[in-house]
C-alpha cells in the first residue's frame, strides 16, 4: 500500500513577534559575564523574537496555522488529523493545543492530539503524518502546527545556561496532502538518549517542586541545567555523530545519495557549530539560513528556515532539502524532503 503513497507540503505558515531583545541587551543582562560582541560571534544571536502581549503559545500557533491554511488555498473542513507541535508551557495547563487550534481555525472535521519531543517535535510529527496518512484511508490532509515561547525561563545570570540564551518566541504551522505529488516527504530518522532525560529541566512547577510563596521569585526563571558536567560531555561525545547518523539513514531511507543535499533547513545553535557542520555536509552558507536575527524557536526554526530558504531563492524545484534538529531530553532528528 504504501509504495503507492506519496506524502507532500502544500503549505507553511510562520508567525513571529514584533518584539525583539538585542545582543546588547542579553550582554547586559549577564552582568557583564558576556559582552555584545560575544554574544553576535559566539553565540550567533544578533537579535532574538520576543513574544508580546497576545502571543501565548497556543494563540501564536493559531495564528501561523491560519497563515497556512490560507497560503494553502484549503477549507480548513478539509483537514482529517491537528498534530500539535506546540510546546508544554503555554496559556493553560493540561489544555491540548492541537484542540484549541482546531477550533479556532474551524477544522471540524478534524481530531486533534499534541505531541512533544522538545526542539525535534516538528520532524517527528512530520514523519507521523506520513505514517498515519498510509496506514488510515480516513487521513488525507494534515495540519501541523504549533507555537513556542520557552525563553521566558530563562535566567541570564546562570552561566550554565548560555547555550539557552537564543530561546525566541514564534509559530510555525505546515499543512500535508497525501498524494500531493511534489514537495515530497521522503525518509526521515529519529535517535534518543535517555541518559540526559533531566540533565536540562524547569526546576520549579511540577509535582516534585510546586511553585509556592517562597520560591515564586525564581520558579519562573527556573530552566536550568540540572546535571550541566554530565550533560556537556555526552553531548561532545555522541552529538555530531548521532546527527550524522540521522542525517545518512534519512538518505538512506529516501534512496538517495548523500551528496544530492542541496539545502540545509537547520535549527539555531552557535556560529562554530553551525559553520563546522556545513563543511560536514560540503554545504556553503548559501545553501542554508542563519536564524541569527531571530533565535531559536525550538521546533519551529526548520519551519522558518524552510520559508526564508523560499523566500531567498535558496530552494528551487528539484532542491533536495534535509531538516536537522536537537531536543533536550536528548533527541536528535533529519528528514529528507524533494522540492518541486
Amino acid at each position: 500500500m504504501s509504495n503507492n503513497i506519496n506524502v507532500g507540503i502544500v503549505s507553511t505558515g510562520v508567525y513571529l513577534p514584533d518584539n525583539v531583545l538585542t545582543a546588547e541587551e542579553i550582554a547586559a543582562s549577564t552582568n557583564g559575564v558576556w559582552s555584545a560582541d560575544a554574544v553576535k560571534a559566539k553565540l550567533g544571536i544578533i537579535e532574538k523574537r520576543m513574544p508580546g502581549q497576545d502571543d501565548g503559545t497556543q494563540e501564536m500557533g493559531v495564528k501561523a496555522a491560519l497563515k497556512a491554511i490560507e497560503k494553502a488555498g484549503i477549507d480548513p473542513m478539509e483537514i482529517d488529523l491537528i498534530l500539535s507541535i506546540g510546546e508544554e508551557w503555554k496559556e493553560y495547563p493540561l489544555t491540548t493545543t492541537g484542540i484549541y487550534i482546531q477550533e479556532q481555525v474551524g477544522a471540524r472535521n478534524a481530531w486533534a492530539i499534541d505531541l512533544q519531543q522538545r526542539c525535534c517535535t516538528t520532524i517527528s510529527a512530520m514523519k507521523m503524518a506520513k505514517d498515519m496518512m498510509i496506514a488510515d484511508d480516513d487521513i488525507n490532509t494534515v495540519l501541523i502546527a504549533g507555537g513556542y515561547r520557552n525563553g521566558d525561563f530563562v535566567d541570564f545570570t546562570d552561566k550554565s545556561m548560555s547555550m539557552m540564551y537564543n530561546l525566541a518566541a514564534g509559530a510555525g504551522a505546515m499543512i500535508l496532502k497525501k498524494n500531493y505529488g511534489k514537495n515530497l516527504v521522503l525518509g526521515s530518522h529519529i535517535i534518543s538518549d535517555g541518559s540526559m532525560a533531566r540533565d536540562a529541566l524547569v526546576k520549579f512547577g511540577g509535582t516534585e517542586q510546586p511553585i509556592t510563596a517562597e520560591n515564586c521569585n525564581v520558579a519562573y526563571k527556573s530552566l536550568t541545567l540540572a546535571n550541566e558536567e554530565h550533560m556537556k560531555n555526552r553531548l561532545n561525545e555522541v552529538s555530531m555523530d548521532n546527527w550524522m547518523t540521522c542525517i545518512n539513514k534519512a538518505f538512506e531511507k529516501s534512496g538517495l545519495d548523500k551528496s544530492e543535499l542541496g539545502y540545509l533547513a537547520v535549527l539555531h545553535f552557535k556560529y562554530s557549530m553551525y559553520k563546522y557542520m556545513l563543511e560536514l555536509l560540503g554545504l556553503t552558507e548559501e545553501q542554508s539560513v542563519y536564524l541569527n536575527k531571530i533565535g531559536h524557536v525550538g521546533q519551529i526554526d526548520q519551519i522558518i528556515s524552510l520559508e526564508i530558504g523560499l523566500t531567498q531563492n535558496k530552494i528551487q524545484d528539484g532542491t533536495i532539502i534535509a531538516m536537522i534538529a536537537a531536543g533536550i531530553g536528548y533527541a536528535w532528528a533529519a528528514n529528507v524532503i524533494r522540492w518541486g
